[in-house]
C-alpha cells in the first residue's frame, strides 16, 4: 500500500473540466428519469453506504443522482490499476480509492486506513457482489465498518417505480447475527418479500 498512501487524503474539491462534464452529464439524466427520493439528513460524515438490491447498471446513476441531491460525496473502491495517468484525477475526483487486490494486500484493512486518515469519508459498496445476486452477501463492508468505527447506512432503489432512499445510520454493535438481522429487517421494510433479502442473512455464521 505504499505506492498508494498518497491516496490515503481526499481528492481536491475543485473538479477538473472532465469531471464537472461528466457529472453534469450523469445529474442531467438523473433528473430526467424523474425519481422519487425519501428524505434523509446524514448526522455522520463517515460510513459505509451498502446499496441492494444491485440488479442493473442503472443503479449507479441512481446514487449518484441521489448522493448528490442529499448532499453526499460518495466514494468507492476501485482497482489500483485503473488510477494511472492519465486517469488518476478523474477517478478521484469521481470518489474512486484505489485498492491492491493481491493475496499479500487485505483491501479491508486498506480502507480501514483511508477511513482513519480522513475526516470524511462515505463509501458506496454493492455487498451482493454482483447484479444476478448471489446466495450470501459479502462481509467486507461489515468489517471494514467495525474497523474504523463508522455506521452502516442502507441504501435502497426500486425501478419498477423509480423510487429510493438512504438512512437511517445503523451502529453495529459486533454481534453479527444481531447486526445483520437489524439490517435485513430496513431492506425488508421497504421492499418487503423481495427475493434477494434472504441472501443478507445467510451464511451469517461462515468464517470470513
Amino acid at each position: 500500500m505504499a505506492r498508494w498512501s498518497r491516496f490515503l487524503r481526499s481528492a481536491r474539491t475543485r473538479y477538473s473540466l472532465m469531471t464537472r462534464l461528466v457529472r453534469g452529464a450523469l445529474l442531467a439524466l438523473f433528473r430526467s428519469q424523474r425519481w422519487t427520493l425519501d428524505p434523509w439528513q446524514p448526522r455522520s460524515r463517515k460510513f459505509i453506504i451498502i446499496g441492494a438490491p444491485h440488479t442493473s447498471n442503472w443503479d449507479f446513476l441512481f446514487f449518484i443522482g441521489a448522493t448528490d441531491a442529499l448532499g453526499i460525496r460518495p466514494a468507492f473502491m476501485g482497482k489500483h490499476s485503473l488510477f494511472r495517468w492519465p486517469m488518476t484525477r478523474f477517478m478521484r475526483e469521481m470518489g474512486g480509492v484505489p485498492v491492491v487486490r493481491s493475496a499479500s494486500h487485505n483491501y479491508v484493512e486498506q480502507m480501514i486506513d483511508v477511513f482513519n486518515a480522513r475526516d470524511e469519508l462515505m463509501l458506496v459498496v454493492a455487498p451482493e457482489g454482483t447484479r444476478k445476486g448471489a446466495a450470501k452477501w459479502k462481509t467486507g463492508f461489515y468489517h471494514m465498518a467495525l474497523g474504523a468505527g463508522v455506521p452502516i447506512v442502507p441504501a435502497w432503489v426500486d425501478h419498477a417505480v423509480r423510487r429510493g432512499g438512504l438512512g437511517p445510520e445503523i451502529k453495529l454493535t459486533g454481534n453479527k447475527a444481531v447486526d445483520f438481522a437489524r439490517i435485513r429487517a430496513y431492506f425488508e421494510e421497504k421492499l418487503p418479500g423481495h427475493p434477494r433479502w434472504q441472501a443478507i442473512t445467510a451464511g451469517i455464521d461462515d468464517d470470513d
